[in-house]
């Protein structure tokens, strides 16, 4: 064979080889990244997509009720910073003949071959994941609407999860600026037609503009005037202040806008912005660098799940990165956390205050349970993120539209105010306190008692 047969046959050979892998790939992958430009006839597609909701809701539905205890059972004394009640209780449903203690003695590989991963500990899909988009709990919709008759209801989904598993609105505010004032919102979910008179006098002027900007609607992939949207009625957008509420969080849900295919996306939970003055990551799981990145890329890209030409399409409004997404950057900055009577200037526990059952459950926290591994005092995050690896636990899997595999790197959450926040983990999956130590104590492998765990749960409500 010449040198030139050597090298023409090399070619062909990578040549055919290279086609193979990359049709291998592209199946793996998914057939495309871009969403259909064209429009369908939007009555149509009203009464298409209506017809279809009750069955869609019913068959979630029933996913969460396989998964989960959904019943109204809060914590005596336990409320949130404005009076709503915590809940108790572990709400995550155990497989057939098992109990958490017998679980958390088993190791991965257990776990996994025996298929004893509680279904309440797999990624909770989107109330329709193949659909997606932002879904508000109805409690929010409503007090928009009464406030500025702009409505966000979808014709094709409402928000899953019960009230009383979610955070109080409207939240309280605190700022850095003005603790002596304690809770500044006045019992008032903050809006475009009441900010100027809560927050003047307060705010300086800048402040006071990155409010208005925050609370200002911009349209959204569902939520615009073309006739690709999922509200009857043309629509202003949403405002970033639409999810988190009164800069806090309302567990408004949407999914991630910077994964393909669709069923790899990852719901959202809405996290809180208090405290984002602390904090050096933003996003559950973009590591984004600055509030500023994560506000202009919020607006910018999460709104049309990363899709520049449906962002053109259905109105982006680019922000001016060096006046209006710094002026809105620096009224998050301002927010601060509850106040925490029983912590000191550490973030630890004032010995004087604290319940023996409290100061046990820091012990725990410090010591048995590895928490403090991660989320360091005082605010309680390291300010990095973590792999959990919790595919050694089960098989892949695919439930209603939602590929159940590798979770993949996740920031480090702050935990103080942290009984405000419920639902818990990136996308909403473990309802309560006492779901999210169960979830821990099998992931890390520590091997808590029944006591130990009552005890952490306390202490964390101190926090």
């Amino acid at each position: 064979m010449t040198p030139r047969t050597r090298v023409v046959g090399l070619s062909l050979f990578v040549l055919a080889f290279g086609c193979a892998s990359f049709l291998f790939s592209q199946e793996e992958r998914g057939a495309t990244s871009f969403i259909p430009v064209v429009e369908e006839d939007l009555a149509r597609v009203i009464a298409r997509m209506k017809g279809a909701k009750p069955q869609i809701a019913a068959r979630h539905r029933a996913l969460l009720d396989e998964r989960y205890d959904l019943a109204d059972r809060p914590a005596p004394g336990v409320t949130m910073s404005r009076g709503k009640a915590v809940q108790s209780g572990v709400r995550v449903k155990l497989t057939a003949g098992q109990d958490w203690d017998r679980l958390g003695s088993l190791s991965a590989q257990e776990v996994r071959s025996g298929g004893h991963w509680p279904a309440g500990f797999l990624p909770l899909p989107h109330p329709n994941h193949p659909e997606g988009g932002m879904v508000f709990p109805r409690f929010h919709i409503d007090e928009v609407l009464k406030q500025q008759a702009r409505d966000l209801t979808r014709f094709d989904l409402d928000f899953d999860l019960p009230d009383h598993l979610l955070p109080e609105s409207p939240a309280a505010i605190f700022l850095t600026t003005r603790p002596d004032l304690g809770d500044v919102s006045q019992g008032k979910l903050v809006t475009l037609d009441n900010f100027y008179g809560l927050f003047n006098g307060i705010l300086n002027p800048k402040q006071l503009e990155g409010l208005r900007l925050l609370l200002t609607p911009f349209a959204q992939q569902q939520f615009n005037q073309t006739h690709d949207r999922r509200t009857e009625k043309a629509s202003f957008g949403v405002a970033c202040l639409d999810c988190h509420a009164n800069g806090h969080t309302n567990a408004a849900t949407h999914l991630v806008g910077d994964i393909r295919p669709q069923e790899f996306r990852h719901r959202i939970d809405t996290p809180s912005l208090r405290g984002v003055n602390v904090q050096r990551l933003f996003g559950s799981q973009r590591a984004l660098k600055s509030v500023e990145d994560f506000t202009e890329f919020e607006q910018r890209a999460a709104y049309f799940d990363g899709d520049p030409v449906i962002a053109t399409k259905k109105g982006v409004n680019p922000l001016d990165r060096g006046s209006q997404v710094h002026a809105m950057a620096e009224w998050q900055e301002l927010l601060d956390f509850p106040p925490a009577e029983k912590l000191s200037w550490d973030g630890k526990l004032d010995s004087a205050q604290a319940t023996p059952q409290e100061l046990r459950g820091q012990e725990v926290f410090f010591g048995k349970g590895r928490c403090s591994t991660c989320h360091v005092p005082p605010y309680y995050t390291d300010g990095l993120m973590h792999n959990l690896k919790t595919e050694r636990f089960f098989e892949p899997k695919t439930v209603l539209g939602r590929r159940a595999s590798a979770d993949g790197p996740i920031k480090t959450f702050v935990l103080r105010g942290i009984k405000d926040s419920p639902p818990y983990l990136h996308d909403g999956r473990l309802l309560t306190l006492e779901d999210t130590v169960e979830f821990f104590n099998l992931v890390l492998g520590v091997k808590l008692s029944k006591d130990e765990k009552a005890d952490l749960v306390a202490f964390l409500r101190c926090l």
